[in-house]
């Protein structure tokens, strides 16, 4: 079953990623320590495209690396 777009929302913003407002129902979401932003299309009800869930648990992994190469 996939996730709302909500919930990856909500993932971003507790590994400290930064929301920007974009057009319409697209949202930026940029980290200070990552290099690439991730732009979520779509209303928080709507169910996330399944290339946007892997794009999220990507950013997230890579963060998680840098984080752990910092320590």
């Amino acid at each position: 079953m996939p996730k709302k777009i909500r919930e990856l929302k909500s993932l971003l913003l507790k590994a400290g990623f930064i929301y920007q407002p974009a057009k319409g129902s697209h949202s930026k979401w940029t980290h200070p320590k990552s290099p690439k932003a991730i732009i979520i299309a779509g209303k928080d009800g709507d169910d996330a495209k399944r290339y946007l869930e892997k794009q999220v648990n990507d950013a997230l992994e890579k963060l998680k690396e840098i984080e752990e190469d910092t320590e």
